[in-house]
């Protein structure tokens, strides 16, 4: 279903401040990317604290922008981390309000539109 135009450009409250956080949008990009990440994994790659990813990862799996599956393998605790369809659709919203902030310079346009291109490349993968 298409989205409705905007009558305005878009302002920074239009973005989704859940993912704007630095970490939260650094975790929800990571595993756009993969199919799913473990803790550990997940932790390296963002290279942040156990306390943080934690904190973190547990606000967008209460908003339903991740899903997390605790596990043993042995006596060893397993958590895994995927994205969902909600965050995946809220990611995208994200890089289209942001993008259309962009000031309308070529350079600017051009950046935007390999965004755009990048974000529907990923969008199909999954």
């Amino acid at each position: 279903m298409a989205k409705p135009r905007r009558s305005s450009p878009p302002a920074p409250a239009d973005l989704d401040q859940l993912i704007h956080e630095r970490l939260r949008l650094g975790i929800v990009c990571t595993l756009a990317m993969h199919e799913a990440l473990t803790f550990t994994e997940l932790r390296d790659l963002l290279q942040t604290t156990d306390g943080n990813l934690s904190v973190q990862a547990r606000r967008l799996e209460e908003a339903g922008y991740i899903t997390c599956l605790k596990r043993f393998e042995g006596r060893k605790p397993k958590t895994t981390y995927k994205l969902t369809a909600r965050g995946r659709a809220a990611l995208d919203d994200y890089l289209e309000v942001l993008s259309e902030m962009l000031p309308h310079s070529s350079q600017h346009s051009k950046s935007a539109a390999n965004a755009r291109a990048t974000l529907r490349t990923l969008s199909a993968e999954t």
